[in-house]
């Protein structure tokens, strides 16, 4: 047995390439919320790949911080909104490298996808995922009030999208 491991190995060996042993603590809190974790980055994402990548990347960063973790009054919440924002990074960085390639007519599209990342979540969780400020807030881990500034604050950039438009806007098409 001991021989064939070592040639299928290469000379390498599997003992020195096993990983380190994680804290029990780390495994219990994966073992009780790899499938809710699943489940969510399933239904935002819409492949299975891609939710299984952004779960495995979710709990990679709560391990890498599970000693300050740890110390939080609630743990679920804050290795949730770990989740939340791998999954809505994932979901908003498509969206983003998608979007420089469409067109609008105007330019809107391109625009868009130079916004600072703050803005540019906030203007799409607001006017195409039809979010209400409360929602973006909580998902974007900010308080309302400054999503509602940084929806200005890309409104402003995109103003002048809108100003050289050769064709006149409806009132539904103002962001």
């Amino acid at each position: 047995m001991t021989d064939h491991v070592r040639e299928e190995t290469a000379g390498r060996s599997p003992v020195t390439e096993a990983p380190l042993p994680l804290p029990l603590e780390f495994e219990a809190h994966y073992l009780t919320n790899q499938e809710a974790f699943h489940e969510y980055a399933l239904f935002i994402l819409h492949t299975n790949d891609r939710a299984e990548r952004a779960v495995h990347r979710a709990f990679l960063e709560i391990l890498r911080h599970w000693d300050d973790l740890l110390v939080e009054p609630d743990l679920q919440e804050q290795t949730w909104q770990i989740m939340r924002r791998v999954v809505i990074d994932d979901l908003i960085g498509t969206l983003r490298e998608n979007l420089a390639t469409m067109d609008s007519g105007i330019g809107l599209y391109p625009a868009l996808s130079k916004l600072p990342p703050r803005q540019f979540d906030a203007i799409v969780l607001r006017y195409i995922a039809k979010y209400d400020t409360k929602h973006i807030a909580w998902y974007m881990g900010l308080s309302p009030s400054t999503v509602n500034h940084h929806c200005r604050r890309a409104q402003d950039r995109l103003a002048p999208v809108y100003r050289n438009a050769t064709c006149p806007m409806k009132k539904e098409d103002t962001l």
